[in-house]
């Protein structure tokens, strides 16, 4: 991937993206001249391309105005005897287009004849049709302009908020392609804008708290700029008057956004390139086995509406789709490729990336009961305080050092997290702790969900309640 990019206080952009604006139809027909010049038979080209527009503050101040444009290219070619060669370029005129293609083909020499890819079988499929509209760019200065905005209200919702020292708001348009020499030809065009705002707050004599929203949209116009300032807000408030939590077994609630990260820390358990390569928990049989509680449904959906920037396409060029992966608590399918589908005996699922060796990974989550089944729902409600007797529940609100502190092929976790200890009716933020745990026996101790499902940057989930976790406190 190449890039260029200006970062100062006043607005900069420079560079060029050779890929922006192309025509999928016009650049298939050229690779298909340079491939019959070469007597190359069979070739496949992915490519992505975007221009990004961010500002970031400090108390009011300009920190960083950046624009930048990017492109990567991946072209595939496979010789005679079958081997794929791979080159990467940012170039897209004829001359970088042969170049690429020629390096490719002499690269195939060199292939891995143990782990050949092919073609996805749905890579000339119907596309699904998404909402997707197209919204224009808005000046930098009208960025910076709205971001110290928020900021100078988030700063005035409460005195012990003093700074807001992560926060960001960004716009983009960006283009994906897909081509190959049997006839595919993929193109979608999207535009895209986000803004955090993650603020600290510190009190006299005691210990400094943080926490943070994020809004997602089309364009910076319909970011809910208000939403977010008043997310971050309260969350950031109600940890002020925070305490010690002895350490124990509680039943525990995650938030959406909490159980979303877990998931998808562990997402290895679905994902058929991580069978194969003996880095998953789930074996080649595991389809059909019960992994969860009997009333859990997990699907990926990266079609949902509220997957802001859906991808209409993977990067074999197959077309993305709601797939069951746990219904009933049973085990349904795997994500896959189309070489892990190959070897399953199974369709492509629409989750691969590109590669000489392609990498599978989920899209969007969507989580909650069984069609048919109570869920668990009955009576759970962790600010009722017949819910919250004895040792109290844990609310996990946001998981920390996932990158550290998750073994995904062993199944165990231990993760800091912020959250509140709810006794009674009342909820208290906890001062410092720590959970603990193993993914399957968390799966197989949901005991309900509560409320509705809500929308988050990762996926559909409601909150998941877990009895009998292990909390680590500082008391």
């Amino acid at each position: 991937m190449t890039a260029t990019t200006a970062s100062a206080n006043t607005p900069t952009t420079t560079g060029t993206t050779p890929a922006a604006g192309l025509e999928a139809p016009a650049l298939r027909d050229a690779l298909e001249q340079l491939a019959r010049r070469h007597g190359i038979g069979q070739w496949d080209l992915g490519a992505s391309c975007s221009t990004d527009t961010s500002v970031q503050v400090d108390r009011g101040e300009p920190k960083q105005m950046k624009g930048a444009q990017r492109s990567a290219v991946t072209v595939r070619v496979w010789n005679d005897a079958g081997l794929v060669g791979v080159t990467s370029t940012s170039d897209l005129s004829p001359a970088g287009l042969e170049t690429a293609l020629v390096g490719a083909h002499a690269a195939s020499a060199f292939g891995n004849a143990d782990d050949t890819p092919a073609f996805s079988p749905l890579s000339t499929a119907p596309l699904p049709e998404l909402e997707q509209p197209l919204r224009p760019s808005r000046p930098i200065l009208q960025l910076l302009d709205t971001l110290q905005d928020a900021e100078r209200e988030l700063l005035e919702r409460h005195g012990a908020i003093g700074t807001v020292p992560y926060n960001g708001l960004a716009q983009r348009r960006s283009e994906r392609l897909y081509l190959n020499s049997a006839g595919a030809c993929r193109h979608q065009r999207l535009s895209t804008a986000s803004l955090y705002l993650f603020a600290r707050a510190e009190e006299t004599g005691r210990k400094p708290r943080s926490a943070g929203a994020v809004r997602l949209a089309y364009g910076v116009d319909e970011l809910d700029v208000a939403g977010c300032i008043a997310e971050a807000a309260e969350r950031t408030i109600s940890h002020l008057d925070y305490g010690p939590i002895d350490t124990g077994r509680y039943t525990c609630v995650f938030t959406p956004e909490a159980f979303l990260d877990l998931i998808g820390a562990f997402s290895s358990l679905f994902n058929a390139r991580a069978v194969l390569d003996g880095v998953s928990l789930s074996g080649r049989n595991a389809i059909g086995q019960p992994l969860a509680v009997p009333f859990l449904s997990l699907h990926d959906n990266g079609l949902h509406p509220g997957n802001i920037g859906a991808p209409a396409f993977d990067g074999e060029g197959t077309p993305t789709h709601r797939l069951s992966l746990v219904e009933g608590g049973v085990l349904r399918h795997f994500l896959h490729s189309e070489a892990t589908a190959r070897a399953f005996g199974v369709e492509p699922t629409g989750h691969a990336g590109m590669g000489a060796k392609v990498s599978v990974s989920p899209e969007w989550f969507e989580v909650g009961p069984t069609p048919g089944s109570d869920g668990g729902q009955q009576g759970l409600d962790h600010r009722s305080p017949g819910q919250s007797d004895g040792a109290g529940l844990v609310v996990i609100d946001s998981l920390s050092a996932l990158h550290a502190g998750v073994k995904a092929s062993q199944g165990s976790f231990s993760l800091p997290f912020d959250g509140w200890l709810v006794r009674g009716g009342e909820a208290r933020s906890i001062e410092a702790a720590t959970v603990a745990g193993d993914i399957r026996q968390v799966l197989n101790a949901i005991i309900g969900f509560e409320g509705e499902a809500e929308i988050t940057p990762d996926g559909l989930c409601p909150h998941v309640w877990v009895e009998e976790l292990s909390i680590t406190g500082d008391a």
